[in-house]
């Protein structure tokens, strides 16, 4: 199928900040993914930098941080949403597997992370999908996943109105998850939603070339069941790059797929649907993360650089 956006039709004058909430994923940025490090320097450095009214937050595993870590969220007026995929991706826990006992190993740390969400004041929990089986299991692991993904919903509607939002991943290059491309993103989302209405889905920029998508047919097959974005960047060309596949790797990188352009691109298909809004404006996050020695804080504000001209150019 073919989408066709318009383009040259929207000229953008007013401020991005109408139309989204611009925020970070700290555990990406810096090296807290663990739950452990240097978690409440760098979330306070985070916060004081009013370009982000949002952040995205992971397990903090110290009392001592997370208490911290709290009162600096209190603080800052940002909107804050839960990730839970280093849950996931550390342990190796899979949320779709067929061995029911992992399955309830996966659930039960996602459940915990739901209950760190609501602490930390969090409106979105996210996670991802485990591996992708092979064809011969994918309906049995897709049903795997409905019936999480139900649990975990319901689980977070008995505690408050948080979003439960599950992130699309390659298939095929790095993470090989079951969501996936966009068509079984789209079925999948559409039998959670007949039971729960606080689901949606995220959609990340650095993913859609791994899934050898485009923005249009990325999005719109998932337009209706679409709570929040990531913009982020990957290298595909050579498998011997140490950021090769999903490692969000700074805009503009040497053999990199992403820079302004396809910003631009993803930010005008964004807008076409109503996704990009002022009246509910939603999280459009950075997913960036530096490559060896490179230091954060330049990768984060290169990544602010990009967004502040493609929203110039939309």
């Amino acid at each position: 199928m073919i989408f066709y956006i318009p383009k040259g039709e929207m000229v953008m004058i007013e401020s991005m900040y109408k139309y989204m909430k611009v925020g970070l994923i700290h555990f990406m940025a810096y090296p807290v993914m663990n739950g452990e490090g240097p978690v409440v320097e760098t979330l306070q450095k985070i916060a004081e930098d009013d370009y982000f009214n949002a952040i995205e937050i992971s397990w903090i595993k110290d009392a001592t941080a997370k208490q911290a870590a709290k009162k600096i969220l209190d603080t800052s007026h940002m909107t804050v949403a839960y990730g839970a995929s280093p849950r996931l991706l550390t342990t190796g826990y899979d949320i779709n597997s067929l061995d029911e006992d992992m399955r309830q190993t996966a659930l039960a740390t996602l459940k915990e992370g739901i209950d760190e969400a609501y602490e930390m004041g969090a409106v979105g929990f996210s996670f991802l999908s485990g591996k992708y089986p092979g064809d011969d299991k994918k309906e049995a692991a897709m049903q795997a996943l409905i019936n999480s993904t139900i649990e975990l919903c319901n689980y977070a509607k008995s505690k408050g109105n948080m979003m439960v939002e599950l992130e699309v991943f390659d298939r095929d290059v790095d993470k090989k998850s079951l969501i996936g491309p966009a068509a079984d993103a789209r079925d999948f989302a559409a039998e959670v939603r007949k039971q729960c209405d606080n689901f949606g889905l995220i959609v990340d920029l650095s993913h859609i070339p791994q899934l050898n998508e485009t923005p249009e047919q990325a999005i719109l097959p998932v337009k209706d069941y679409l709570t929040h974005v990531h913009l982020g960047n990957c290298i595909l060309s050579d498998k011997a790059h140490p950021a090769y596949g999903d490692k969000h790797p700074r805009f503009g990188i040497a053999g990199g797929v992403n820079d302004v352009k396809e910003t631009v691109e993803f930010l005008r298909v964004l807008l076409y649907t109503g996704f990009l809004n002022p009246d509910n404006p939603p999280i459009v996050s950075f997913e960036v993360k530096p490559v060896g020695d490179e230091s954060p804080e330049l990768v984060v504000a290169n990544a602010k650089r990009v967004l502040t001209e493609a929203w110039a150019r939309v």
